[in-house]
């Protein structure tokens, strides 16, 4: 695993200024980077690098870069900016409301006013610009740089060529290069209060995760980082106590509140031998436990990790906006050379309101909204699922499963309940003890339909010594005992079952020297909750289709009662792969399963959901995994990914609709300057504001 390397970086105030960062380190193989505007913390991922050299790659841009800690202050540089710089631009903008000889029109005054603020402005925003130009990629502080600076330069201009004239006003916009700066770092700062408000879920789940924990050394009880507990290290938690990481219960038992993990809100009852999950709560009972990962490989850190990571995925919908963007900036500084030269020339405007209307051309446009529609969306969206239980692996993924046609459910286990039982056992020959064979046979094999056999057959006892044992997944079991006897248990399709009337009535089978020997059919039932599920996708007109391995007979059963559109069954995994390459070939396709079995099927789907966060594999093959195994789930992760795609489309609409209408009024002469950059430093505080609508919008519909 990479090394994870955090700074506290100044300089960062806009999405562009994170762009550019990324852009910059990406040319030197480094892809995984994480930035958190609000915060200006950088993390990045990487083991090529010394964290000194990371350094000096982002210093070299110009900023300012430390190693973060938690103990970092608040910087509230920003906030003291805007301070300033309001109580000075409030009188420039005063003398537009006094009489001709008041001394709010004392050039002198407005320059000495004026030009602190025009300074603040370049300490903040030059950096950022000229970053942005370094990397080929100018952004918004390019052109409020330009705006303020342009009106700075005539108002000089024209008060030197007037300096004792009478008309020597008509030639001051000082007011308009302080309100353009003050204006934007107003914008910035709601912009920053905002972002923040799409990113409480993160640290929401962050807070879950105690620092330190009490570890048993020798006897002895310390209070120990949990940054350094090891594997097989010992730690004692008790009631009332949040459980500092993953480990196994081995003395005690306790009622544990999960549902800050798993959305589900009943306690539930673990004792020795069993398994607790690190920023979960003792709410009864006290328990000793041996730590079973490291701090970076708990299932809260991988929650942490998916939900940070989230807004770096980006969905197909934003590609055209970073294209866009990438030429936006060059486009408005021709937008504003045209606009000056057609007003000048062409319809022969005087050079001030000619110029006037370029500055407002310059000020208006807003790349930041289009930079901002997705992630924020993305970050309250993942942000909402997780808190539901819900884990969702970026944007294409909310993107895919909100347009998804079909719906690939598997059966056992994810349908039903996967306790399976036995309903008919069939013996052609009395002298075999075998239940007991197929207890010993299935120990070996971690299936659902395995395990529940070996509970349903644990009272029958055994005297066979298999030497060998040989699991083919997905199919059935075969093993060689002392004797050189051979066992073969599984499907009909395994067994080489060709009697159709057998194979109709069973679904395993029990063959010892190729001899049949007994046949089962087992019974499972259905989910709580599988019924609304699929009448949920069927209102939505989403097809759903039943791919299990199971006999046809059992699988259409299943199907009709949950009113399910298609079946196939006597699938092997391999054949499951195929289907549902196809069927992602033709649609958005979804498939959900288990997690463990299904691994292979749900990698091959356009959108893998995954019942299981216990299995490695359940989480790295998934695009959606759930933290419990209510159905309820995957209905509300596709109502989540719905609502997130659709605030993600009206974030971009705004960002798009805002530029179109707002540079051609301004060219026009309809919006000055200094409503302009009013309009400009609010423009993003839509779009953040509608991502922000998203946690507390209604979207069970």
């Amino acid at each position: 695993m990479a090394l994870a390397y955090q700074y506290k970086v100044e300089g960062i105030n806009c999405i562009n200024c994170a762009n550019g960062i990324k852009s910059h380190l990406r040319k030197k193989q480094i892809t995984k980077v994480n930035i958190n505007i609000s915060k200006g913390i950088i993390t990045i991922y990487n083991d090529q690098y010394k964290a000194s050299e990371i350094e000096q790659f982002i210093n070299v841009l110009g900023y300012k870069t430390t190693f973060f800690t938690e103990d970092v202050k608040q910087n509230y540089k920003l906030e003291r900016y805007l301070i300033f710089c309001t109580l000075l631009s409030l009188p420039l903008l005063g003398h537009m409301f006094v009489g001709q000889d008041h001394f709010l029109l004392n050039p002198w005054l407005q320059f000495c006013l004026s030009t602190p603020v025009l300074l603040i402005g370049y300490k903040y925003f030059a950096l950022g610009a000229l970053n942005s130009i370094k990397s080929l990629k100018p952004n918004m502080n390019v052109l409020i740089l330009m705006g303020a600076t342009s009106a700075y330069t005539y108002s000089l201009t024209g008060w030197i060529f007037n300096f004792n004239s009478l008309q020597v006003n008509h030639y001051l916009f000082f007011e308009t290069t302080a309100s353009i700066i003050t204006l934007v770092l107003l914008g910035n700062y709601f912009e920053k209060r905002s972002i923040t408000q799409t990113t409480t879920a993160l640290e929401s789940l962050k807070q879950l995760q105690p620092k330190k924990a009490i570890k048993e050394v020798d006897g002895n009880l310390i209070k120990h980082p949990i940054s350094e507990l090891k594997i097989d290290d010992i730690v004692v938690i008790n009631q009332g106590d949040l459980v500092p990481i993953d480990a196994e219960i081995i003395w005690g038992e306790c009622s544990v509140d999960e549902s800050m993990i798993s959305g589900e809100s009943t306690p539930v009852f673990r004792t020795i031998h069993q398994k607790v999950i690190g920023g979960t709560l003792i709410i009864d009972g006290n328990i000793k436990c041996r730590v079973t990962t490291d701090i970076t490989n708990t299932i809260l850190s991988q929650i942490i990790e998916l939900v940070r990571n989230a807004q770096e995925d980006k969905p197909k919908i934003q590609q055209l906006g970073d294209k866009i963007s990438n030429y936006f900036v060059p486009a408005v500084l021709g937008i504003a050379i045209v606009t000056f030269l057609i007003n000048y020339y062409s319809f022969h405007i005087d050079f001030q309101n000619s110029m006037l209307r370029a500055i407002a051309v310059l000020v208006i446009s807003c790349p930041c909204a289009m930079g901002l529609a997705t992630p924020t969306a993305i970050m309250v969206g993942v942000g909402r699922a997780a808190k539901n239980g819900i884990l969702i692996k970026g944007g294409s993924t909310i993107e895919l499963f909100s347009k998804t046609k079909k719906i690939i459910f598997d059966k056992t286990g994810t349908l039903t309940n996967g306790e399976f039982k036995i309903h008919e056992l069939k013996k052609w020959n009395e002298n075999y003890p075998v239940e007991s064979i197929i207890y010993e046979l299935e120990k070996h094999s971690s299936h659902p339909i395995a395990k529940s056999l070996v509970k349903h057959l644990a009272d029958y006892k055994s005297i066979i010594k298999f030497d060998t044992v040989n699991e083919i997944k997905g199919k059935g079991i075969s093993a060689i005992d002392t004797k050189g006897k051979t066992y073969q248990f599984g499907s009909a399709q395994f067994i080489q079952i060709t009697d159709t009337i057998i194979e109709k009535d069973f679904q395993l089978f029990l063959k010892i020297n190729n001899e049949l020997i007994a046949a089962l059919s087992i019974s499972d039932e259905i989910k709580k909750g599988a019924k609304d599920l699929t009448n949920y996708f069927k209102d939505k007109n989403i097809e759903t289709i039943l791919l299990s391995g199971d006999n046809k007979q059992k699988c259409d059963l299943l199907a009709s009662e949950l009113k399910i559109n298609e079946v196939i069954a006597n699938q092997l995994p391999e054949d499951k792969i195929e289907k549902i390459k196809q069927f992602s070939k033709e649609n958005t396709t979804t498939m959900i399963g288990d997690g463990i079995n299904d691994a292979p099927a749900l990698t091959n789907a356009n959108v893998g959901v995954s019942f299981s966060i216990a299995s490695e594999v359940a989480v790295k093959s998934a695009s959606i995994v759930l933290l419990n195994h209510n159905l309820k789930l995957v209905q509300k992760a596709h109502q989540i990914c719905t609502h997130t795609y659709i605030t993600i489309q009206q974030n971009l609409f705004w960002a798009f609709a805002y530029n179109i209408i707002a540079i051609p009024l301004a060219s026009m002469g309809y919006l000055n300057p200094i409503f302009a950059a009013l309009t400009m430093a609010f423009s993003d505080i839509v779009v953040v504001g509608n991502s922000i609508r998203l946690k507390y919008k209604n979207i069970d519909s």
